[in-house]
């Protein structure tokens, strides 16, 4: 409200005054740049306090960058980040249940094979279906740690199967990066060791593997050598002539793939010594890992 005056109050000197703010801005920024929260790490007053959560859901840790530093990416990183991985659980705990349905007879390109099978077993009564099942989650679990997307054809939720020919198709509806069907044998005792089975050049009907013949190739041979190295487990004595390595035009899983995919046998569930192998959770995670290293080492090529 005017107070009716015509003239300007008087001017009062701004010198003390100016004096008085830069004292209090300099203790202000100093303490601002000084301060640390009790965690340790040195953070702008209301950034990122160390062990609060970032972006991601994840604690950012002493060592959180602050705002607008700029700091390169970390090194070792998910090395599998924007890939798609197809595991695939031989058989089906529960197949045995269905024969009739699994006997069915489906078109695998240059043939008609059964839906699917129930599979081997140890001795012990230890099934391959149980096995395959039990290594898969082990794997899928280390490869989503290396930022994989995974993909199971089946994870004990089905009745049966699913049918060889929808194994495939689940891999190729994917875009599947590789594709592993994970196994265990059913030989006679005295056949040990592991071995990867590789598709062979099929053109036949739905069948056309001619364009993942030598990708799948390169994803066998260092899914061998992985599995070797980190299981201590020997290639088969009985097939492959020492290399650990089949080509076989007969598996529907492999034949109406279009994307890199190949077999496991892990082991002989047949023979005592395998089967002590196949049979023990430690050598399971080893056999997971094997095959999580195998795949790695093929998508990072």
């Amino acid at each position: 409200m005017s107070n009716g005056s015509t003239f300007p109050p008087p001017r009062r000197s701004r010198g003390p005054l100016l004096i008085v703010l830069a004292v209090v801005v300099a203790v202000g920024v100093g303490g601002w740049l000084l301060w640390r929260p009790p965690g340790g790490g040195l953070f702008p007053a209301g950034g990122a306090a160390s062990g609060s959560p970032s972006a991601d859901g994840g604690g950012a840790g002493d060592d959180a960058p602050t705002a607008g530093a700029d700091r390169p990416a970390p090194a070792g990183g998910p090395r599998l980040r924007d890939r798609t991985v197809l595991l695939d659980p031989g058989h089906n705990p529960r197949n045995r249940d269905h024969t009739r349905e699994i006997a069915r007879l489906v078109d695998i390109g240059n043939d008609r094979k059964e839906c699917d099978t129930t599979g081997t077993a140890t001795d012990g009564g230890y099934a391959e279906a149980e096995f395959t099942l039990d290594v898969v989650r082990r794997a899928r679990t280390l490869l989503r740690a290396e930022g994989a997307r995974v993909v199971l054809t089946q994870d004990g939720d089905r009745p049966y199967g699913p049918c060889v020919d929808g194994r495939a198709a689940a891999g190729n509806a994917a875009h599947a990066d590789a594709a592993v069907s994970v196994h265990a044998d059913g030989s006679v005792a005295g056949n040990r060791g592991f071995h990867v089975i590789l598709p062979a050049r099929v053109t036949a009907g739905a069948a056309d593997t001619s364009r993942i013949v030598g990708p799948s190739r390169d994803l066998g041979e260092r899914l061998a050598d992985r599995f070797a190295a980190v299981t201590g487990s020997a290639r088969s004595n009985y097939v492959g002539h020492g290399t650990g390595l089949d080509v076989r035009s007969d598996l529907g899983g492999l034949n109406l793939s279009t994307v890199p995919k190949v077999f496991i046998e892990c082991g002989n569930m047949r023979d005592p010594k395998d089967a002590a192998q196949l049979t023990d959770a430690q050598w399971r995670e080893k056999a997971a890992r094997g095959i999580t290293e195998g795949i790695t080492d093929f998508l990072t090529r």
